[in-house]
């Protein structure tokens, strides 16, 4: 068995989702400057508004806020596909670059779905 979640901070999920953030951060910065406040500012704020939203909802003492929380967390990642994808057919970003941050979401997007179930599949144990 893994080891013990001790904190948000311990969930793959969060941390991966951090290192997005900070990679389009960094690249969004690179966009041309009137979309600087644009598009820039909507990305970086998604992106990082998916894990913050996984923290949030985490030790909650009701498992159904927690389960709002990863919804929220998969809403805002959602969102920052999209904007990725704007991004890149502004060709602000390479194929390369914007396949890998779509990788990474989509990756995140099942671990995510994947954690979601296991709250679910608990919850209903819990009421048996």
């Amino acid at each position: 068995m893994g080891e013990k979640i001790k904190s948000f901070e311990d969930l793959k999920v969060y941390q991966k989702l951090c290192d997005l953030h900070v990679k389009i951060h960094n690249e969004s910065l690179k966009f041309p400057k009137f979309e600087l406040y644009e598009l820039g500012s909507q990305i970086r704020r998604s992106s990082n508004s998916a894990p913050a939203n996984l923290a949030e909802g985490w030790n909650n003492k009701h498992t159904n806020i927690y389960l709002e929380g990863i919804s929220r967390s998969l809403g805002e990642l959602q969102e920052t596909k999209h904007h990725l994808n704007i991004a890149y057919r502004k060709k602000y970003l390479s194929n390369e670059r914007y396949n890998s941050f779509r990788t990474g979401y989509d990756e995140c997007e099942k671990m995510l779905r994947g954690l979601e179930y296991s709250l679910l599949k608990w919850q209903d144990s819990k009421r048996s």
